[in-house]
């Protein structure tokens, strides 16, 4: 099929292939998509096309499967994306609700604890920064953090073990 031809047979659908795609997916852009997808796979299978012989019911046929491979394809992107959306509100709401737990567990502690964990791991002063500020030994700095951190610890782990008891339940 020459390109001539391919113009006066295939080319010559494209507004009646636009109309009935649009009549599925319902926007402009996405019509002009479908119908130019299936002009380029038309022109690169043209040999094949001669032997077709209503070669309008072929075009019409084919834009109906693919707007609706794109419905299709929307959906599952559209559920995906719902999914995705749902997951991280959920993890959103457990993160906030662990950290607020974290934040109470350190408030629950020592002072001298609080007090080094909170400039530690919130702050991110070095120890020897920390040693200075509370006029404290370095080492006393290290084992505060340490214990806190281990309390913390704790707490987290007995949460979460209760969290699965429930969970299970």
């Amino acid at each position: 099929m020459t390109q001539e031809t391919f113009k006066n047979t295939v080319f010559i659908l494209k507004n009646e292939m636009y109309r009935f795609a649009k009549r599925f997916v319902m926007s402009s852009d996405e019509a002009e998509d479908v119908v130019q997808d299936l002009m380029i796979k038309f022109w690169q299978k043209k040999e094949e096309l001669e032997t077709f012989g209503n070669l309008k019911s072929y075009a019409l046929r084919a834009v109906k499967n693919e707007c609706l491979n794109r419905l299709k394809h929307h959906n599952v992107k559209q559920g995906f994306a719902d999914l995705q959306l749902h997951r991280s509100e959920l993890y959103s709401m457990e993160v906030n609700n662990l950290k607020e737990h974290i934040i109470g567990f350190i408030n629950q502690l020592p002072e001298k604890q609080k007090m080094v964990i909170h400039l530690k791991d919130v702050e991110e002063y070095d120890v020897s920064e920390i040693s200075g500020m509370l006029e404290m030994e370095e080492n006393a700095v290290r084992v505060n953090l340490m214990r806190a951190r281990q309390k913390v610890k704790e707490q987290i782990s007995q949460l979460m073990s209760y969290e699965q008891r429930s969970i299970s339940e």
